[in-house]
């Protein structure tokens, strides 16, 4: 799959997610067999960018390229100018963001509420391309409710104004991430567009990726809520999509030396006491379906320093490792 000058291989994106998609994570991702690793939403608002979530946000020092930021907003000149802001500070991709569900963002005109403007659609996408450089890209949803399914119309408009890949979310801005995603209407905007296309939603293992990308005629796959606690999901489905085979699990040996990295690479990123915060939710989805999930969670999520999360991580691992309940978790 290319993005302008840039190969993404594998055709495996880590989509963006707000409050997951941060730097130790998108490293991680990369680092276990993601193509494209995009940033979190990025306000285009210029009074932001100087706070500490906006700086953190665009700090993308050390990444592999190419470097994918999204940016999220409503007025065309203040988009465009996010965008040349951010190429001014590493980004290699200009990702639009059409598709967040999220109230707060609809609420502002942003995210995917945008598809109800069809106008106005053209004249973000217009501006921005035309303020940079790198390949500007989008990612849209099917439409905004059901009733309003014009993701096929926002596909053609985003390829004649110059949009260089297309994402599209399998649901509605109404459906959220409730229900299943369906792929009839990617596969119509593939069928319809020149330009590369990512499906996106409910991608969770490699047999639904061979099926999704079957049935869409996608170039390329996001997965996002299926790399939460599980980053090494990326080489599974490389694996299959060129073998047709499935790789072994990872050990409880290799999922501990994951986690770890990923917990120190957090507390290093964000300093031990938001860290350490931040790790919690992390913690949830790595603990998640596996034995003493509960215990686990209670017992680390009151965790206070960054030792103390590791040494309970070790001691839950050495359990899982025995097949027995550490006496720390039992009390």
């Amino acid at each position: 799959m290319h993005i302008g000058p840039h190969q993404i291989r594998p055709a495996l994106g880590l989509a963006p997610m707000a409050g997951v998609t941060d730097k130790p994570f998108r490293l991680l991702c990369r680092r276990l067999g993601a193509g494209l690793a995009t940033s979190e939403m990025t306000t285009s608002d210029p009074s932001l960018w100087h706070t500490r979530k906006s700086r953190e946000r665009m700090d993308h020092a050390g990444e592999p390229g190419p470097v994918s930021v999204q940016i999220a907003g409503t007025v065309p000149e203040v988009m465009a100018a996010a965008a040349r802001h951010n190429v001014e500070h590493g980004a290699e991709i200009i990702d639009i963001n059409m598709g967040c569900p999220a109230k707060k963002v609809c609420k502002a005109w942003a995210g995917s509420a945008l598809m109800r403007d069809e106008a106005l659609v053209v004249r973000i996408l217009e501006a921005v391309v035309a303020a940079v450089d790198v390949p500007v890209t989008l990612k849209i949803r099917t439409g905004w409710d059901a009733e309003h399914r014009n993701g096929p119309t926002i596909a053609l408009i985003a390829e004649d104004c110059g949009i260089q890949a297309l994402a599209v979310h399998g649901r509605t801005r109404d459906q959220k991430y409730q229900g299943e995603a369906e792929y009839d209407t990617i596969a119509a905007i593939c069928q319809s567009l020149s330009i590369p296309v990512w499906a996106n939603g409910d991608v969770d293992s490699p047999e639904k990726a061979s099926r999704v990308l079957q049935h869409t005629g996608a170039d390329g796959l996001l997965i996002g809520r299926a790399a939460q606690g599980r980053p090494w999901i990326f080489r599974e489905i490389a694996h299959f999509l060129a073998t047709g085979e499935r790789l072994v699990e990872p050990g409880l040996d290799e999922v501990q030396d994951i986690l770890v990295g990923h917990l120190r690479a957090l507390h290093a990123f964000y300093g031990e006491t938001r860290g350490v915060r931040i790790a919690r939710k992390h913690l949830g989805w790595y603990a998640a379906g596996r034995a003493d999930e509960r215990a686990f969670r209670r017992h680390v999520n009151r965790a206070e320093s960054a030792c103390e999360q590791l040494d309970i991580v070790q001691t839950w691992f050495e359990g899982l490792q025995r097949g027995e309940t550490p006496a720390v978790l039992a009390a």
